[in-house]
């Protein structure tokens, strides 16, 4: 069953209306008189129960399948182009190891923060339908607040990193034709600016999406994208050992020589931002799980769907990243499919980049729409008399039906896209923001909240072992995220040194 679309024919609308009301009314069954409560669950309205789900909501149709390629959409980024690198700064030893670490921590966290989005009972309990609501329920205060600020300034961040991996991808497909047909004599440098503008023009449209479970096809699309240009890096890394005839790298990573003591130290730093960026998608999770329908219960299809997606994504990742690292030891690329460390087959380059960036026009929404619906519902509530923020007026589109336009939604939602798309062109550092981005949201969003949001559902005791184990891993991710900031901050410092506004080019 395909979610249901907003761009309902306004008959259809009505009666959608109608039946929500009937809902509120059948769920008011606990509020009636015991006698009255009795009759009602004699005779129940099935027709209520198989449109909507318990908390009034049109019922929720999302699979193992829908919630697997929201996750790979998502974590299968822009961050594995970079993980060639990471794995240059850390060596053949430690790299691939952090990236197990993370892999296990992530699957370890996301399982617990699964079991977080109903109250009290698993199967049964209040939904929490954003990561804030399960804050809310679970520890409240000022933690809520502060849940807040972290995970949609991250999702602000992400949207920048994105359009700049886009615009760098965009360009790459320009160079390596303007490489091909110039045999290496030009060099081809060229601005990003237009390219970014683009890929915002492009967002503009797509975040017209009302809802995010209505970007499921979007993200089946970009799911299959991810795989593309993962496989195409993949296999040019495989090619490109092959012509070596040994692997390069060393077990401790880039050589003192290359770069200084103190760049060393930075930039392994930095590669644990990158690692911790490519594995990142805690910050959506709930949202994910809250288009899921049940039965079965919500946490058992997500703990299923994390399993799998962790586990496909960590195979390509260390495929990815230790090939690239292989075929070109210390001077693997920032980024392995534009960093021009492959030239050749220039076409197959080109497939994997344009992939790259429908990948990204995906996974800019699966990111963004959680922040939309969140500012969307925050000034209804606050300016709930105003036409402008409620009303709809349907635009009828060929072929498609009508769509429902809400004149706060586009331009609410084309502000953000300017915005992060000026922001884009202001700081276009590939690498340092993906570790600045990684290392920000990491341990707050991936670990603290919930781990600490667990405790308090299971009502885990103080000092208990179980406790003390969840603190202890608690703490050390949280000094992993300290270290890998650390590294960024240094990294974009350095960019700053040559550094013109508007004027960077590739």
């Amino acid at each position: 069953m395909l979610p249901r679309s907003r761009t309902l024919p306004s008959r259809i609308h009505h009666g959608v209306e109608e039946g929500r009301d009937a809902v509120r009314h059948y769920l008011q069954v606990e509020v009636q008189p015991k006698e009255a409560a009795e009759k009602e669950a004699i005779g129940p309205q099935p027709e209520y129960s198989k449109c909507f789900d318990d908390d009034g909501r049109l019922k929720r149709s999302g699979t193992v399948w829908t919630a697997t390629s929201h996750i790979i959409t998502a974590v299968i980024g822009s961050g594995v182009l970079s993980l060639a690198w990471a794995i240059g700064q850390l060596g053949w030893v430690a790299g691939p190891t952090v990236m197990l670490l993370f892999a296990l921590v992530i699957l370890y966290t996301s399982n617990l923060l699964s079991q977080c989005y109903r109250s009290g009972d698993p199967s049964t309990g209040k939904r929490s339908h954003t990561y804030m609501d399960a804050v809310k329920a679970n520890l409240g205060g000022r933690k809520v607040a502060v849940c807040g600020w972290i995970q949609y300034i991250n999702l602000f961040g992400v949207a920048i990193g994105y359009t700049i991996a886009a615009s760098i991808s965009m360009m790459a497909v320009k160079r390596s034709n303007c490489l091909h047909e110039s045999g290496g004599k030009d060099g081809c440098q060229m601005s990003s600016n237009g390219y970014m503008i683009a890929f915002g023009i492009t967002e503009v449209i797509f975040s017209q999406i009302p809802d995010f479970d209505q970007v499921w096809w979007l993200s089946i699309v970009a799911a299959i994208m991810s795989f593309t240009y993962s496989t195409v890096g993949l296999s040019l890394g495989i090619a490109q050992v092959a012509e070596n005839g040994s692997f390069k790298g060393s077990l401790t990573g880039i050589s003192i020589g290359r770069v200084t003591e103190a760049q060393k130290v930075w930039r392994s730093l930095q590669a644990l931002g990158d690692i911790a960026f490519a594995y990142s998608y805690s910050i959506i999770l709930i949202e994910i799980q809250d288009t899921l329908k049940s039965p079965p219960a919500e946490h058992k299809t997500m703990k299923k769907a994390t399993s799998i997606s962790i586990s496909v994504t960590t195979t390509f990742y260390l495929l990815c990243g230790c090939m690239g690292y292989a075929a070109f030891g210390d001077d693997a690329p920032g980024n392995l499919l534009t960093g021009f460390g492959f030239k050749n087959p220039y076409w197959l380059l080109d497939i994997a980049n344009v992939a790259i960036v429908v990948h990204l026009v995906g996974a800019y929404q699966v990111y963004c729409q959680p922040l939309f619906a969140f500012v969307e519902k925050w000034s209804a509530r606050k300016w709930n008399k105003s036409a402008f923020m409620a009303k709809e007026f349907e635009l009828p589109l060929p072929l498609l039906g009508s769509y429902k336009v809400n004149f706060f939604r586009l331009t609410w939602r084309t502000i953000f896209v300017v915005v992060t798309t000026i922001f884009s062109m202001l700081m276009p550092f590939f690498n340092d923001v993906v570790g600045i981005l990684g290392a920000f949201g990491f341990w707050p969003l991936t670990v603290y909240f919930p781990v600490e949001m667990y405790i308090a559902e299971k009502k885990i005791g103080r000092w208990t072992t179980r406790w003390l184990g969840l603190q202890i891993l608690s703490v050390t991710c949280l000094v992993v995220s300290v270290a890998a900031a650390c590294g960024s901050v240094a990294g974009v410092i350095l960019d700053l040194k040559s550094y013109k506004p508007f004027k960077t080019t590739y």
